[in-house]
């Protein structure tokens, strides 16, 4: 039997998720934001959850109904006959994600729902369920967007992040989710050897091993949410659980550097929890002195930006990550998960493909480095490529969503500007065209000012024209002594 499932994941990756579910095999595959809806049968809710690499929690749907107010919530949820799915001494959670000018706490959400949950029970047992918060037996999720709302169970747990392997982690260590996801969007799948130059906790290294081997990221999960409802089939579970049918022999080897020796020991640690070490060596390492690599090799790593991570001489880093590239590394690709353009920059290199994709909070690029001796032209005239057709199309399909979200957060912000209060729309909009003005005026007082005299940028000549760029050296000249007398300067 058929039916609804949500698969949530990071901004950025929802076309690798709906790609991943189309391979699995779930039906009417649909992508969402932060989210891929498709349907499928109980035991693709369980290879979903074992299966998939970048999705980050798995829901089902039990009722999806219109609500503007925590009433209207209320009722609605207790029109769902909770018995099917509480058992009795179960405990259970509820998790709220709200967008909505009619819900401004998504916490009281959670409350009302919880509420009316529990008056249910009670009034038809006298008897009411345990919420637990920590460890609940049925993990339960409400959506609200505006006044739609979909109410569904948790058949994850925790978050599908949380692999299992990982037994220490550096400082701001990258999702396992968003790895998978990048190294993914590169289409390497254990052609060439892999190598990441700057592995903190080794995070890129291991996916790339899953991924090589096509070894499910469930494997190393104790638990899942679904192991605990009342129609939970284990004996369906184990197979699919011990089916590796579909693992494959690697050929080549994966590689992983960092400066910091604690990193390197944090990384093999981890290496060794997923039983990859014949897969992957893990060395401390500079990236500036990197040497080359024999053979091809795809690089894909994460620097630091600067943010939750202080590096001193963050611009020097990328700069050096340029020069690596272009004289240590040739005839490979190069991918590059970075947050600031002024970092971009100094690598010094031009991308041949640009993905926006979040890290956390951090809205990022990801960009792809084709590296080749010679000129563009003779590559390309040799069969080298630096761009494919569907990474074209990616990226301009993904430029039109991300262009459209840039439109709507700047519409929303004009209408509310319009809707607030007269007097506080009238005080921001002076405040605003106050520092606009000071802007154009900073703007064209750098434009303009020239380096042959202090003031010569704040004045005007005799005809009431500034001083331009684009006239001679005579010419400014000239025209200075036209306006300051034969003196040819203010004293």
């Amino acid at each position: 039997m058929e039916f609804e499932m949500i698969a949530k994941t990071f901004m950025g990756l929802e076309d690798i998720l709906a790609q991943e579910l189309v391979e699995l095999g779930a039906n009417n595959v649909e992508k969402g934001r932060r989210m891929v809806a498709f349907t499928g049968d109980k035991a693709l809710m369980y290879r979903a959850n074992f299966a998939l690499r970048t999705a980050i929690r798995i829901l089902k749907p039990i009722k999806h109904f219109r609500a503007k107010s925590a009433d209207q919530v209320y009722d609605h949820i207790k029109e769902i006959d909770w018995s099917k799915y509480i058992g009795d001494g179960k405990t259970f959670s509820v998790d709220s994600v709200v967008y909505s000018e009619e819900f401004s706490n998504s916490r009281f959400v959670t409350y009302k729902v919880k509420d009316a949950i529990v008056d249910q029970f009670r009034e038809r047992t006298g008897k009411r369920p345990n919420i637990s918060v920590a460890d609940a037996d049925i993990r339960l999720n409400i959506h609200i967007s505006e006044d739609k709302a979909t109410v569904s169970l948790d058949s994850s747990g925790d978050s599908l992040h949380r692999r299992g392997y990982r037994q220490e982690a550096v400082e701001a260590p990258l999702n396992e989710v968003l790895a998978a996801g990048m190294i993914l969007m590169t289409g390497w799948k254990g052609e060439t050897d892999f190598i990441d130059p700057m592995c903190g906790s080794g995070t890129l290294a291991i996916e790339a091993a899953l991924i090589a081997r096509n070894i499910a990221p469930g494997v190393f999960r104790k638990k899942y949410a679904f192991e605990k409802w009342h129609d939970f089939d284990a004996a369906l579970f184990d197979e699919i659980y011990n089916d590796d049918s579909r693992e494959r022999e690697f050929e080549h080897h994966i590689y992983g550097y960092d400066i910091d020796y604690l990193a390197v020991n944090m990384s093999k640690a981890n290496v060794k929890a997923a039983g990859l070490s014949a897969d992957i060596t893990i060395e401390q390492q500079d990236f500036k002195d990197f040497k080359g690599h024999e053979g091809k090799a795809i690089i894909v790593t994460n620097p630091p930006y600067g943010e939750r991570i202080s590096t001193p001489n963050l611009l020097e880093t990328y700069k050096m990550i340029g020069e690596r590239l272009k004289h240590a590394f040739k005839e490979g690709e190069a991918w590059i998960l970075s947050y600031r353009e002024e970092c971009f920059q100094q690598i010094g290199l031009k991308p041949s493909v640009k993905i926006p994709l979040y890290n956390g909070s951090l809205e990022c690029e990801y960009r792809k480095y084709s590296i080749f001796d010679g000129k563009l032209k003779n590559f390309r005239e040799e069969g080298g490529v630096v761009k494919t057709e569907e990474e074209k199309r990616q990226m301009a399909e993904k430029r039109r969503t991300w262009q459209k979200r840039d439109y709507e957060k700047k519409e929303t912000e004009r209408i509310d500007n319009e809707e607030a209060d007269i007097l506080t729309f009238k005080f921001r909009s002076l405040e605003k065209q106050r520092s606009e003005r000071a802007a154009r005026e900073r703007k064209a007082f750098s434009r303009d000012r020239k380096p042959y005299g202090e003031n010569e940028g704040r004045k005007s000549r005799k005809d009431g024209k500034p001083f331009r760029r684009g006239e001679t050296r005579s010419e400014r000249q000239n025209n200075r002594k036209n306006f300051f007398g034969n003196r040819g300067s203010e004293d």
